[in-house]
This record gives structure tokens, C-alpha cells and sequence, in this order.
């Protein structure tokens, strides 16, 4: 796990400087995938399910970083390069100063969320995750965009970093990921003749479940008292 980590972690960091480099927003998440993807193929042929989703879990976190301090360090070029992230940020820094949206309005979010897994799981398990994870990086980049940008005008910059990685969307976040890799193991394990632990995949798949509903219990709980938090440290 260490050396595939690292490369992970190499990979995923330089994909953001190729994705730079070259200026198509749309070959951003596709590129930050090519990161991570073969390395969960690779665990999933030695039948090592936890390590394919230590893997991913690895992945997402290298995003989250590198997003969020790209967008820290250069907040107009990460939100021309990085899909939907001039939209959400919008959005966020509204119910971070207002506390009106739909962050804290469970009639909003619960469709909303509920469509993005849906259409999540749907990819994964029909296309063995080739368009679910670059589905994953579009909503893992502007998040980031968005706490990046957030701290950026705040006294508590570091700070900010943390608290702006909502802990019911780092819930949400683990959940995406057990899932993309749970359900793109059927089509993987015909395409490269693999056996698959499937008790251990229908545990999975359960916790991530659950992890999603405890993110619809915690955002509609804390929603409104971590925006007073945040707006407090923005000073």
C-alpha cells in the first residue's frame, strides 16, 4: 500500500499541473481519475477490496488538498478551471453569510443529494466507474474551490482550510467513495475475470448507506450552527 499510495499521491498532485498546463476544464477530473484508477483495478484483481477502497479514499483525499489550496493560492484561475465551481461558490458564500440556502434547507438538499448518488451508483455499476470517478473529482474540485476561496478572505486562513470541509461532506465524500468502488467491481471482475469478495462488498456498501443517511441527519442538525462558525472565523 505504501509505494501505490505515493504514486497516488504523485499522480493525483500532478494531474492538477497537466490539467493547468493544458486549460480544458472538462479534462480536469477525467485527468485527476487517470491518477487512481488503475491502482483500485489492481486491488480489485488480487481480490484486496479494503485496499481498493484505501486507495480511492487516498485519492479523494489528495483532491481535497490540492483543490482546496489551489483555490486558496489562485481562486480565479481554479474557477475557470475547475467545472461548476464559480456556480457553488456563489451558492455557499451566500449561506456562509446569510445562513439562507440550501445548505440548510433539507427541502433543497435531500433531492439534490439523493440525485447525485443516484446518478453516481448508476454510473459506477454500469460503466465499472470509468465515468463515476471523473463525476467524483467535478464534486470533490468544487468543494474545494469553495473552502480554498473561503479562506482566502479569512483572518483564520488555515483555519478555515478545516472547518470549510463540512463534517457531514467528508461523510458524504467517504460514502461516494466505498460505493464507486463497490459497485464497479461487477463489470471490473467480468471485464478481468476476478472474484470478487461479495460479503465483504455487501458490508460495504451498507456502511456507505448509512454513511449517507448520517449526512442528511448532520447537515440538517448542524447546518445552521456551523455557519455561525464559519462566519465567525471569517472575522
Amino acid at each position: 500500500m505504501a509505494a501505490a499510495g505515493a504514486l497516488i499521491v504523485f499522480a493525483t498532485t500532478i494531474s492538477y499541473g497537466v490539467g493547468w498546463v493544458i486549460g480544458v476544464p472538462a479534462l480536469v477530473p477525467v485527468l485527476n481519475t487517470l491518477a487512481s484508477f488503475p491502482l483500485m483495478v489492481e486491488a480489485l484483481r488480487r481480490r484486496d477490496l479494503p485496499d481498493a477502497v484505501a486507495r480511492m479514499l487516498l485519492w479523494a483525499l489528495t483532491m481535497a488538498v490540492a483543490a482546496t489550496v489551489l483555490s486558496y493560492a489562485y481562486p480565479a484561475d481554479t474557477e475557470a478551471l475547475f467545472l461548476r465551481s464559480g456556480d457553488y461558490r456563489r451558492e455557499m458564500f451566500t449561506w456562509v453569510v446569510t445562513g439562507r440556502g440550501a445548505e440548510s434547507t433539507p427541502s433543497i438538499f435531500i433531492p439534490q443529494q439523493a440525485g447525485h448518488a443516484a446518478l453516481f451508483c448508476a454510473l459506477a455499476l454500469a460503466t465499472a466507474g470509468v465515468l463515476a470517478m471523473p463525476m467524483g473529482a467535478v464534486l470533490m474540485n468544487y468543494m474545494g474551490h469553495y473552502v480554498g476561496t473561503l479562506a482566502g478572505i479569512s483572518r483564520h486562513p488555515a483555519l478555515l482550510m478545516l472547518l470549510g470541509w463540512h463534517p457531514w461532506a467528508v461523510i458524504r465524500v467517504i460514502s461516494f467513495v466505498v460505493l464507486g468502488v463497490v459497485l464497479s467491481a461487477p463489470l471490473l471482475s467480468r471485464l478481468f475475470r476476478f472474484a470478487v469478495d461479495w460479503p465483504a462488498a455487501r458490508r460495504l456498501a451498507a456502511w456507505a448507506g448509512c454513511g449517507l443517511l448520517a449526512d442528511i441527519v448532520l447537515k440538517a442538525l448542524l447546518a445552521p450552527a456551523w455557519q455561525r462558525l464559519l462566519i465567525r472565523m471569517l472575522g
